[in-house]
């Protein structure tokens, strides 16, 4: 069996190209649908991830930043954008207290 997904990961095909799957269990089945979207979806991840690095900073990993494992401050710092006036962080600026 195969998969394909789309850059979201989500799943546009699913092809049985024998019937050999008629003769599995139901978990089985399911075990190995499973395994093989997760397959499809990790080989898209990694190629968005490639892709993408490209136009990233240097020092950014697409890939944690595609899963949520960056520090978006520390990326914008490596923008090397001017601050705005008043931070000490791109992106961050003061806030007057409430009161």
């Amino acid at each position: 069996m195969s998969a394909k997904v789309n850059a979201k990961g989500e799943l546009v095909e699913l092809k049985f190209p024998t019937q050999k799957y008629r003769q599995m269990a139901p978990a089985e089945l399911s075990s190995a649908i499973k395994d093989v979207i997760e397959r499809a979806r990790n080989q898209m991840s990694a190629h968005v991830a490639q892709t993408l690095g490209r136009f990233a900073p240097e020092g950014v990993n697409m890939a944690d930043a595609m899963n949520g494992r960056i520090d978006p401050t520390q990326m914008m710092g490596k923008l090397d954008l001017p601050f705005p006036m008043g931070t000490d962080v791109p992106g961050r600026s003061e806030r007057p207290e409430a009161g």
